[in-house]
């Protein structure tokens, strides 16, 4: 706001130059002079001086009533430019899976928001190859996953290994698979069902001349009976039918709340990094950096380390 009228607000509130002074900071001739200067530029006479202090003139009193307006209208602007800066500043976006978001994501956004009220968060739940691709776009600033076998290198993004899990198999409470220890055969005999459905696009993602194997496995849409991006859907169609479920095992407990069972396996099950992907060129940006520790420590706080 006009310096000028900040200085007539102050006056006319005081009801002096002199008391003003102090909250202004400025030189009682200083005041005089600039409010001389305001009343020339106007046209008009402001104040009726007399040895008791000043009033208001019917011209002050329209310019006060304004001026106050103005002074609201500029406090307003720069609370919202305040609160846009914290945004900005402040906000994350990041991707992950059912399972992180639902064993420690969820609590460590909570956390994030009761610091950081006004800043915004996003969170993209999808699989890992649905994170990579926004990861790239730059819709979002990392992704928590398990560590994706044959990506390619060229699609520039870091791995930052937090944990080791396994993948379990789920099946509905009176299963024929849950009466002992299966095989991975016996298990794979029954129809499967995946939460994370193949997208053609993706396919880029992975070095083909190296790892043909992987990719014709990854993108085969005959291998599983039922496929969703929803967790929901799987499992209501798991719990309806025979088929199974493999996801994370760490989901036991809260498959187990849905009415799922985890199969035995007779044979221990391979072990699978998984972390953050973090694009190579951000990891050292405040922010990003920020985020990274925040995944981290709030993950190793229910998963073991890496051994």
């Amino acid at each position: 706001m006009d310096k000028l009228l900040q200085q007539f607000l102050a006056i006319a509130e005081a009801g002096s130059i002199t008391a003003a002074t102090g909250a202004l900071h400025v030189t009682q001739p200083t005041l005089t002079f600039n409010m001389r200067k305001l009343e020339e530029n106007l046209g008009v006479s402001l104040f009726v001086r007399s040895s008791q202090g000043i009033r208001l003139t019917p011209y002050g009193e329209t310019l006060y009533e304004n001026a106050r307006l103005m002074q609201r209208l500029y406090d307003n602007m720069l609370t919202t430019i305040a609160e846009q800066r914290v945004r900005n500043e402040r906000g994350i976006s990041l991707g992950c899976g059912y399972s992180w978001w639902t064993l420690f994501v969820r609590d460590m956004v909570l956390d994030y928001r009761n610091q950081f009220p006004s800043a915004p968060v996003q969170v993209s739940l999808g699989n890992q190859l649905r994170c990579m691709d926004q990861l790239l776009s730059g819709d979002i600033a990392l992704f928590i996953a398990h560590e994706i076998e044959g990506l390619s290198t060229g699609a520039g993004a870091d791995f930052v290994p937090i944990s080791q899990v396994h993948n379990g198999f789920f099946v509905r409470q009176g299963h024929p698979l849950l009466a002992a220890p299966c095989t991975l055969a016996e298990i794979e005999a029954y129809p499967q069902v995946t939460s994370s459905p193949p997208e053609s696009r993706h396919q880029r993602f992975f070095d083909v001349s190296r790892r043909r194997a992987r990719v014709e496995t990854v993108f085969d849409r005959t291998s599983f009976v039922f496929g969703s991006n929803s967790m929901s859907a799987c499992v209501d169609y798991v719990r309806a039918t025979d088929a199974v479920l493999r996801h994370t095992h760490v989901m036991a407990p809260a498959f187990a709340e849905r009415g799922l069972a985890e199969v035995p396996q007779k044979q221990a099950p391979r072990e699978m990094l998984m972390g953050v992907y973090v694009l190579a060129e951000r990891r050292s940006e405040e922010r990003v950096a920020d985020l990274l520790d925040r995944v981290v420590t709030a993950a190793r706080a229910v998963l073991p380390e890496v051994r």
